[in-house]
């Protein structure tokens, strides 16, 4: 009986992830062109509206074979792989978490930074509405942990900190102005530990693999750090403390 439940708690949450995966699909397109995410949708080829049974996430796209009821242009790969991958997150943030209230923090934490990801990596720029987003997060997160306020509000200010004086003394060659931002709302988020956690796993992260990225592509493709912060945010909000508890195990030993 007690599986049965938690199967079905986490089919939900899965569920409701693929929802909202479908409307960071809606922003991931058009932020970017300073067009309102609210409006009806409609087939980038035709202009036709779609109807609720043509945006079901990722059955209508498999119902359709990947390509508009209407005119029969292809829909691209992301609409399902977005839909699918945060609908997955928010499992394993339940997973990793349980079933409470940071849980659910964290997953619109994880919505926020899949849009900033995609949008960075395409745009080199991180959009400010995410960061503002995650700032009411960090907001409520910090009251709903008060015990630990002041790790929040260190948080916000000792990786964010350093990373403007980087974009100072760089005339902003070396960071962007989003990325300093991006790591002072997560820090809110996080508190001291985990964001300064998040701040080394991105660094390590984003100098092997686009290491690795130039190699195959044989290109000097400049480096959005926005995908690297955002993957070292959320794991360090997972397990950051497993890891702190690990390390403080071999300090003590």
């Amino acid at each position: 009986m007690l599986v049965s439940l938690t199967i079905l708690l986490y089919t939900i949450v899965f569920l409701y992830g693929i929802v909202i995966g479908s409307f960071l699909n809606v922003c991931i397109y058009r932020i970017p062109n300073r067009e309102n995410i609210v409006t009806h949708s409609h087939c980038m080829s035709c202009g036709h509206k779609l109807h609720w049974h043509d945006m079901f996430p990722i059955f209508s796209y498999l119902f359709l074979k990947g390509r508009c009821r209407y005119c029969g242009a292809k829909i691209s790969i992301q609409y399902p792989l977005i839909e699918a991958l945060n609908g997955m997150l928010y499992v394993i943030v339940f997973m990793a978490n349980g079933f409470t209230f940071s849980s659910v923090l964290y997953c619109l934490m994880t919505s926020a930074l899949i849009v900033i990801t995609v949008v960075d990596e395409r745009t080199m720029k991180i959009p400010v509405t995410f960061n503002l987003f995650l700032g009411l997060i960090g907001i409520v997160m910090t009251v709903y942990d008060w015990r630990h306020i002041l790790s929040h509000l260190i948080g916000m200010v000792c990786v964010s900190l350093l990373l403007y004086a980087l974009y100072y003394f760089s005339s902003g060659q070396a960071i962007g102005g989003g990325d300093i931002k991006l790591m002072a709302v997560a820090g809110l988020i996080l508190g001291w530990k985990n964001i300064i956690l998040a701040f080394v796993l991105a660094c390590v992260l984003g100098s092997v693999i686009h290491l690795i990225r130039m190699k195959v592509s044989k290109k000097n493709n400049l480096l959005a750090m926005g995908p690297y912060l955002s993957l070292g945010i959320f794991i360090a909000a997972l397990w950051g403390s497993h890891f702190w508890n690990w390390y403080m195990s071999l300090m003590i030993s």
